[in-house]
């Protein structure tokens, strides 16, 4: 019986490492796969269903060896009796919050009240009985006039008028206020309320049409201003050795009248518990991706698209997401 010769050309020790790596990722691959169908059975014939099915005694592979006759005879019990012992102390009434202003509201007793029915004589107050409950006073718009002192020298004529300074504004010689341009803002991103809904509010409460466009315009002034302060929180994490990166599609109206939106792109990079940048793109192609990064030299980890390949300095490393990677059935050649 002729023994095969153990292959030592370099071709062969080449092809054997291939075939190792490809076999450690179809394993890794087959227990992802089977990770993903035991969630599914679990959704599918987990805690839903009252009776244990064959499927789903399939979940217990792993386990101690549970026969149906066994399970079914369980799952028929009669329910346990509840427990007549009374629960703990109540933790009693929620606390409102201490840094909340008191506004006190006095309510006097009524006339009849205020006569006691033995003598007739009028009664006199001992005492109140206490109850607080959070209370909101809505909105209240009124206009903001500003006086500029002017002043000027009797005995220097030629001198002139001066006038107070004024102080800076987000938008200068705006119908708005500060206050009302940052409302606006806060109403929009924090509190989810479009823009043409603030400008039917205004017109519904205090008479003044302010038109979508212009809303629009503040938003996009607090925008510029805040354009240093993104700049910053990219450069920090250009600075770091790990972002995380992906993309999501934004419907943006144009005005080519084409009947509907164009697909824009928001690029999100950012780290677990550190900042976060969005950067807004027309396209998803590779330019975006390129420009943000730059030279950036640590760990990039994002999904399978190809847009981000060839970016970055030369000593970053890829790394692969693996909600995406086995799905697609690849290997990135960069990891």
């Amino acid at each position: 019986m002729s023994v095969a010769p153990i292959p030592s050309a370099p071709a062969d020790l080449e092809l054997i490492a291939q075939l190792k790596s490809w076999l450690q990722y179809a394993e890794l691959r087959i227990r992802v796969l089977e990770e993903r169908l035991r969630l599914m059975r679990i959704e599918k014939y987990g805690a839903g269903g009252e009776k244990l099915s064959r499927a789903q005694m399939e979940l217990f592979e792993l386990e101690p060896v549970v026969s149906e006759v066994t399970a079914e005879a369980a799952s028929e019990q009669a329910p346990l009796p509840r427990s007549t012992r009374r629960s703990g102390k109540h933790p009693g009434r929620q606390e409102l919050p201490a840094n909340l202003p008191r506004v006190e509201r006095i309510l006097p007793c009524t006339r009849d009240q205020r006569v006691c029915k033995r003598c007739g004589k009028e009664t006199v107050v001992i005492g109140y009985e206490e109850s607080s409950q959070l209370d909101v006073e809505p909105a209240k718009y009124f206009v903001l006039v500003t006086k500029r002192e002017k002043r000027a020298c009797r005995s220097c004529e030629e001198l002139g008028v001066v006038s107070a300074p004024l102080p800076p504004r987000i938008i200068e010689k705006c119908l708005a206020s500060d206050r009302i341009v940052i409302d606006t803002v806060i109403c929009k991103y924090c509190n989810h309320t479009p823009l043409h809904r603030q400008s039917v509010i205004l017109a519904r409460d205090i008479g003044l049409e302010i038109s979508r466009a212009t809303l629009d315009g503040w938003v996009l002034k607090v925008g510029e201003l805040l354009i240093p302060m993104v700049a910053a929180m990219r450069r920090e994490l250009i600075s770091g050795s790990y972002i995380q990166a992906d993309e999501t599609p934004v419907d943006v109206q144009t005005r080519e009248g084409r009947g509907r939106n164009h697909q824009a792109y928001l690029w999100q990079y950012g780290r677990p518990g550190g900042s976060v940048v969005f950067d807004f793109r027309l396209g998803r192609g590779r330019d975006g991706p390129k420009r943000f990064l730059g030279q950036f030299e640590g760990i990039l980890q994002t999904d399978g698209y190809t847009a981000y390949d060839q970016i970055g300095g030369t000593r970053m490393v890829y790394a692969a997401c693996w909600a995406h990677y086995p799905e697609s059935g690849i290997i990135p050649s960069k990891l």
